[in-house]
């Protein structure tokens, strides 16, 4: 617990650092600031440190259905590790939260849309996502892994045969290494967490791939199934993103 708390007191000073930076685009003096963002000269849909402050109110994309990352809990409450970071981060700005519900494919566009001002969901670090949004320091390590059921545990994607299929979630790192490097295994792609994880305990797919955090999260949490591949790819990181 004493690593997590320090990884996201790291995190947010870097977030509110990057984001001061930013104010050199700020509308112009006397423009109406409000929860919602605006089109800066740049073309680009964000808020800014001062306007962030201002409205009193910080917008934070966060997965409502990934636990233990960012999940929505029995009593409606925002739970997990992303969203303990974000809690942390509107204590350091003083603002109030708004969390707004994100899938893995609406990440980037939620930001270039000024839906949200940051997301912290569970966003590994690639140098296509780069192009378009900014990182902050990163707060967690990551890899690619494999669950699979434990009567027929995948050990290498040597096994999985041509009529088998492999759940992804859209939009994820999953999805673009496997479609890369291993374009005839079939894919199951699934928009939501939620759906996927329905349809892998109803039987589709042998196997799911994922980060390798959340599918060792799973198997823990869920009897009947094996992280056969717990690395898978390379080693990357998850951190908070902006424009």
């Amino acid at each position: 617990m004493k690593n997590k708390i320090i990884a996201a007191v790291l995190g947010t000073a870097v977030v509110a650092g990057t984001l001061a930076g930013c104010q050199t685009n700020s509308v112009p003096a006397g423009t109406e600031k409000s929860t919602e963002a605006e089109a800066k000269g740049d073309g680009k849909v964000y808020r800014t440190l001062d306007e962030i402050k201002e409205s009193g109110t910080i917008n934070i994309g966060v997965f409502s259905d990934k636990n233990p990352f960012g999940y929505v809990d029995e009593n409606g409450e925002y739970q997990g590790y992303d969203v303990y970071l974000a809690e942390r981060l509107g204590k350091d700005l003083g603002v109030e939260i708004n969390y707004v519900s994100t899938e893995a494919a609406s990440r980037v566009e939620y930001l270039e849309t000024g839906k949200v001002d940051i997301v912290l969901a569970n966003f590994t670090v690639t140098e296509e996502r780069a192009e378009k949004v900014d990182f902050a320091l990163p707060y967690m390590n990551v890899a690619l892994g494999v669950v699979s059921h434990n009567d027929n545990v995948i050990e290498s994607l040597d096994q999985i045969s041509a009529d088998d299929q492999v759940i992804v979630i859209s939009g994820t790192t999953a999805e673009t290494y496997l479609e890369k490097e291993y374009p005839d295994i079939k894919l199951q792609k699934f928009d939501t967490y939620a759906t996927a994880k329905t349809a892998f305990e109803n039987g589709t797919g042998v196997a799911w791939a994922n980060d390798n955090t959340e599918v060792i999260a799973y198997a823990i949490e869920n009897e009947g199934y094996t992280v056969g591949i717990p690395s898978l790819g390379s080693q990357d990181t998850i951190a908070p993103a902006f424009i």
